[in-house]
């Protein structure tokens, strides 16, 4: 096949978009266009051909706008990566749904009061149902979880339907090893003609691509076909001997099989098969030495603002409900997690002393909202809500009056960081638990909260008599635990509640706590979204320590379907996540100590460690030059983590 043809036509169609992807919207869809009659697209379609027949081999990148870091982590992503537990139900990624075997069926969704087509539903083989919201919906917060099929609201511009699609998990670009990151956006222009559909995908990735990616998918109508389901079954040893918690993956340039396909093809140019953007363009093959080509189109993406945005240091505090009687606030970049229901008020973590007033603000509204009047519905003699008497004297005051909400019983600290107990002392004094007997982790417990966290974080607030502590005694835990978990004695709004000792991990005393019916972890500061895990060697913290902690919650965890949804875990930084986004976050945090291991074995020094960049494919996401915790400051941690093991 012409080198040409491998590579898509992107000068042309560049030319014909640039101007779209510089304003492609992703968080609103303000003004939605609408028709009056719109397309109808519903039906079962076939492809008939698309830009990239088949999966490309290993190593086969032509066609693709890599940066340095999309190409590195092309290259050390192991194919065998889905044979790991985590991996095995996973649905094809967004970009590759289009180009998939097995078709797609469009469902319509209609208002029964109005008539109006208000969603698009698509259904491929290997994925989960994909909305396509077209009512004028904005698009979630940062803080909102991501999913395998994102979040999609359209638009119609004269026949076409202009889909964007954001909060998307982090996969594949295509199956031979690009992959994408959790940032991106993607933009369909859909097309009808007749029984023919055009799907014009636009792949705007700031972390891995220079210039957006650009494929187009023609379907035909055939309404004999059906999608069919591809069933999802686990083998946990199928990848990593008994190991359910290994890894597959290589060390940068030390991959030996991305060449194997040019000894087939060698009629492609290795330069151009390593992907770039210059290498998308035609002119390219009359060139392939000659300086780049300077890119037609840019990101629309502002990267940083958008991973910044999952953990807003705005001075508020947002409210996200996760599950069951489980909440999640978003204060001023830090997370706590609260239980609210007929037992009263938990609180993991406390945030900073500075958000002490609003985060109580946000609680007492919260528990206001769950636990205020509602509306009866409850009626007749036999009312089961009403435990004895007559049901009609009870129904105003339980309607306009109902009994004082409980009081804030218990506060749980994940660690010792002041982020996450810097309001204990103010928080924990408005609580109410009365009990005695001396049976407390301090001298007098009173009646306030009861602050549990493990007996490293006491030890870390507190100071011997005559020192000076570095926290007040009224923010110190009352109730500690030195076993490697601890429950608490009885159900609390109506189920059990763990809290579970990660050892070495940020400190010597982190935990994480599992809400275990409402299926929410709340993890701490072994899991970000928005950096790199901090690792605090002079409090006991280890990188392998974060990598044990991680695989823990993905012990307990279950996902729902497809390797999404499911357990909700609630990171000390960052957005609401689930197992794919800790697998994810697991994977990079082992292949870059196996990077710095390596390193060690070789006898590098810290300084050749941090000149050799063994992060640099995962910077964009997580790294920082700025701030408490740099990327300079987590590759020397991995380093001392590993070198004082040694």
């Amino acid at each position: 096949m012409d080198f040409v043809n491998r590579t898509r036509i992107a000068g042309l169609l560049l030319l014909l978009v640039v101007a779209m992807l510089v304003n492609v919207p992703t968080f609103s869809q303000e003004g939605v266009g609408r028709q009056d009659s719109p397309t109808d697209f519903s039906g079962e379609w076939i492809v008939r051909n698309n830009e990239d027949p088949g999966q490309p081999p290993l190593g086969d990148y032509t066609g693709i706008p890599f940066n340095d870091a999309g190409r590195q982590r092309a290259e050390t992503t192991a194919e065998s990566i889905w044979g790991t537990p985590e991996y095995q139900c996973r649905p094809h990624s967004a970009p590759h749904q289009w180009r998939g075997v097995g078709g797609a069926r469009f469902i319509k969704e209609i208002d029964p009061l109005t008539r109006e087509l208000t969603a698009y539903h698509v259904q491929f083989w290997r994925s989960l149902d994909r909305p396509i919201y077209l009512d004028g919906r904005p698009h979630p917060p940062a803080w909102a979880p991501h999913s395998w099929t994102g979040f999609s609201t359209g638009k119609w511009e004269g026949n076409t339907l202009v889909v964007t699609t954001t909060h998307l998990k982090d996969g594949y670009l295509k199956r031979s090893g690009p992959q994408t990151s959790d940032m991106y956006t993607m933009t369909e222009y859909i097309t009808r003609h007749d029984s023919l559909l055009t799907i014009f995908m636009i792949v705007d990735d700031p972390i891995y691509l220079t210039e957006p990616f650009i494929q187009s998918t023609t379907y035909q109508l055939d309404p004999s076909s059906q999608i069919r389901l591809e069933p999802c079954t686990t083998s946990f040893d199928e990848n990593g001997g008994s190991d359910p918690h290994a890894v597959p993956h290589s060390l940068p340039g030390k991959n030996t099989f991305l060449t194997e396909w040019l000894e087939r093809d060698n009629w492609v140019p290795a330069v151009a098969a390593r992907g770039g953007a210059e290498t998308t363009y035609p002119e390219y093959r009359s060139r392939p030495n000659a300086p780049p080509i300077a890119p037609l189109s840019r990101t629309a993406v502002a990267a940083d603002r958008k991973i910044a945005d999952q953990s807003p240091n705005d001075g508020e505090v947002h409210v996200l409900p996760v599950q069951g009687n489980v909440y999640m606030l978003v204060a001023d970049g830090s997370n706590a997690t609260v239980s609210v229901g007929p037992d009263g008020v938990l609180l993991v973590d406390t945030g900073s002393a500075r958000m002490t007033d609003k985060v109580q603000a946000a609680v007492k509204q919260l528990v206001a909202t769950v636990m205020g009047p509602a509306p009866n519905n409850c009626m007749g003699l036999n009312c089961p809500r009403i435990p004895y008497g007559w049901s009609s004297p009870f129904m105003n005051t339980i309607i306009g009056s109902p009994a004082p909400a409980k009081p804030l019983r218990y506060v749980i600290n994940t660690s010792a960081s002041p982020d996450h107990t810097g309001g204990n002392e103010k928080i924990a004094a408005s609580g109410f638990f009365p009990r005695g007997g001396g049976t407390g982790a301090v001298a007098d417990v009173g009646q306030t909260a009861s602050v549990i966290a493990h007996e490293n974080v006491l030890n870390r607030m507190s100071a011997p008599t005559g020192k000076q502590a570095p926290a007040p005694a009224g923010a110190w835990p009352t109730d500690t635990y030195h076993r490697s978990f601890y429950k608490l004695s009885e159900y609390f709004n109506g189920e059990p509640i763990i809290v579970y000792h990660t050892p070495a991990a940020h400190t010597d005393g982190d935990s994480i706590v599992l809400f275990r019916h409402s299926e929410v972890i709340s993890a701490g500061n072994i899991f970000s979204t928005v950096s790199y895990p901090a690792i605090d060697l002079e409090k006991g913290g280890s990188v392998q320590g974060i990598i044990d902690g991680l695989n823990q919650i993905l012990d307990l965890a279950v996902a729902e379907y497809r390797s999404q949804g499911g357990t909700w875990i609630v990171p000390g930084h960052g957005r609401l996540s689930d197992t794919a986004d800790v697998a994810s976050y697991r994977n990079m945090v082992v292949m870059i100590r196996d990077r710095v291991q390596d390193m060690i074995k070789n006898g590098r020094t810290l300084e050749q460690v941090k000149a050799a960049r063994p992060t640099m494919d995962f910077d964009g996401r997580y790294g920082s030059n700025t701030g408490p915790w740099t990327t300079d400051m987590f590759v020397e941690a991995v380093y001392r983590s590993l070198k004082e093991k040694k």
